[in-house]
C-alpha cells in the first residue's frame, strides 16, 4: 500500500453531525434527481402551445435528457477524480439550479439549452451517487439506495401532481411551475457546502509522498472500500480480490457488466415510456383528462412503494434474481393488463409503478453490490447508464413512431411488453451473488 493510501481520510461514514449531514445531503441528491423531468409531462400541451412546439419537437424535448443521460455518463466518473466526489456532486447540482432556471426563462431556444443543462447535470449526479454509497455506506449498499430513491420517487410523483395547479395558479403558468423546482436545488448546494467544504481541508491537509500518482492527488477518490462485514449486504455482495485500480474503468469486456447495463436500460425504457405515453394510452382506453392525471401520478406514487419493498428485501437477499424476476413480472402484468382490460387502469398504472420503483432501485443498487470498491462501481455505473439511457430515450420515440403507424396501441404495448420479458431475462442474470473480476 502506497504511503499516499495509507493517509487518506477513511471512507466510511460514522456518527455524529458531519454523517447526518451527509445522510440528509444524499437525501436531497436523491430529491433532485426526476422533479424536473417528471412535472414537464402533465404542462406539455401549455408547452406546446406557447413555445410553437410540434408534436415530434414535443417527444424530442422529453428525451432530451435521456439522451444527455447517455451521452454525459461516461464522462462522469473522470470528473470525479479531477474535481473530487463532492466537488463535482455540489458542482451538478448548481448546473442542475441553472439548467431549471434558463427552460423557464422567455426566449429562443433556452428551453432547449436549459434542458440540455438539466439533463447533464442529472447525469453526473445518477453515475456518481452509488458510488458515493459504495464508498461512505459499503455494508449498506441496499438501505441506503432505497432511501435515496424513495425520496426520488416521492418528489417525482409531487411534481407529477403538482405542476398543473401551481400552473393555473399564477400569471406565469407552466414556467413557474417549472421554475420553482430550481430552489430544491439550490437547497442541496447550501446543505452539502459544509461537507465539501470540509472535505476539501481534509484533502489539503492529507500529506502525499507520491504526488504523480492519482491517489496522491485525489486522496478521497483514493480511499479504499473496506470489507462488509458480515450480515446486511454482506450476504448480498461476494468479496473479491482486494487488488484493484485506482481510477474508474469502463468494464466493456465483462459479461456481468452487460447484464447489469441491460436490465439498468431495459427497465428505465419502461419507466420513460410510461412517463411518457401513460396518460394518452389512459385516454384511449376511456379516461378523462383529469383521471389520466390522477393515474400518472398514482403511477409514481406506487413506484415508493416498489422502492421501499426492494430497499426491505435487498440486503436480505444473497442473490436478487427472484426479487428482479417479480418486479419484471409486476411490469408484465401492468402492460398486459393495459392492453387487455383497459377498464381497469388504475390497478395496471399501479403494477408498472410498482415494477419501475423497485427496478431502479435494485439497477442502482446492484452497481455496488456487483464491484469490489467504489471506483469500479463509478465504472459500473457509468457503463450501465449510458446504454440504459440509449434504449429509454429511443424508448417513448419508438413506441410513439409505432402508435402512429397503426393507429392503436396494441402493437405498441405488445413491444413494452416484450421489454419486460428482456427485463426479467437480464436481471435474472445480474442478480446471481458475483463481483465484476472476482
Amino acid at each position: 500500500m502506497s504511503a499516499a493510501r495509507a493517509s487518506t481520510p477513511p471512507s466510511t461514514v460514522g456518527r455524529g453531525p458531519r454523517a447526518g449531514l451527509l445522510l440528509v445531503g444524499v437525501l436531497l441528491l436523491g430529491a433532485n434527481l426526476r422533479a424536473g423531468i417528471t412535472a414537464v409531462g402533465p404542462v406539455m400541451p401549455q408547452i406546446e402551445e406557447q413555445v410553437g412546439l410540434s408534436a415530434f419537437q414535443a417527444s424530442l424535448l422529453v428525451s432530451l435528457p435521456l439522451v444527455a443521460f447517455a451521452a454525459v455518463s461516461p464522462f462522469a466518473p473522470r470528473l470525479a477524480e479531477a474535481l473530487g466526489l463532492e466537488r463535482t456532486l455540489g458542482s451538478a447540482l448548481a448546473v442542475l439550479a441553472v439548467g431549471i432556471v434558463v427552460r423557464s426563462i422567455p426566449g429562443p431556444g433556452l428551453i432547449w439549452v436549459g434542458t440540455l443543462l438539466l439533463g447533464a447535470a442529472i447525469a453526473v449526479l445518477n453515475v456518481l451517487i452509488p458510488s458515493l454509497i459504495k464508498r461512505d455506506w459499503p455494508q449498506r449498499i441496499g438501505p441506503m439506495t432505497g432511501v435515496y430513491q424513495s425520496v426520488t420517487a416521492l418528489t417525482a410523483a409531487l411534481a407529477s401532481g403538482l405542476v398543473v395547479p401551481i400552473a393555473g395558479a399564477v400569471p406565469s403558468g407552466w414556467r413557474f411551475a417549472l421554475g420553482i423546482w430550481a430552489g430544491l436545488a439550490v437547497i442541496g448546494v447550501a446543505v452539502l457546502l459544509p461537507w465539501i467544504l470540509g472535505t476539501a481541508s481534509v484533502r489539503a491537509a492529507t500529506p502525499t509522498t507520491n504526488p504523480t500518482s492519482s491517489s496522491a492527488a485525489t486522496p478521497t477518490a483514493a480511499a479504499p472500500s473496506p470489507a462488509p462485514a458480515p450480515g446486511r449486504d454482506a450476504a448480498a455482495s461476494p468479496s473479491a480480490p482486494a487488488a484493484r485500480p485506482d481510477r474508474a474503468q469502463l468494464p466493456l469486456r465483462s459479461p456481468l457488466a452487460w447484464q447489469v447495463s441491460l436490465f439498468m436500460g431495459l427497465q428505465s425504457t419502461i419507466y420513460y415510456t410510461m412517463v411518457t405515453w401513460l396518460p394518452a394510452i389512459q385516454i384511449a382506453n376511456g379516461a378523462s383528462a383529469v383521471q389520466a392525471g390522477w393515474f400518472h401520478f398514482a403511477f409514481q406514487a406506487c413506484g415508493l412503494a416498489g422502492t421501499l419493498f426492494s430497499a426491505f428485501m435487498i440486503p436480505r437477499l444473497r442473490a436478487q434474481s427472484g426479487l428482479g424476476i417479480l418486479l419484471a413480472g409486476a411490469g408484465l402484468v401492468g402492460v398486459l393488463g393495459l392492453l387487455l382490460l383497459p377498464g381497469l387502469s388504475l390497478l395496471w398504472a399501479l403494477c408498472a409503478g410498482f415494477c419501475t420503483g423497485g427496478a431502479i432501485v435494485l439497477a442502482m443498487a446492484l452497481f455496488g453490490l456487483r464491484t469490489a470498491d467504489y471506483h469500479q462501481a463509478a465504472g459500473l455505473s457509468s457503463m450501465a447508464q449510458s446504454l440504459g439511457y440509449v434504449l429509454a430515450a429511443l424508448g417513448p420515440v419508438v413506441i410513439g413512431l409505432v402508435k402512429d403507424a397503426t393507429g392503436s396501441w396494441t402493437l405498441p404495448l405488445l413491444l413494452l411488453a416484450g421489454v419486460a420479458v428482456a427485463q426479467g431475462v437480464f436481471v435474472a442474470l445480474a442478480g446471481r451473488p458475483r463481483t465484476i473480476g472476482g
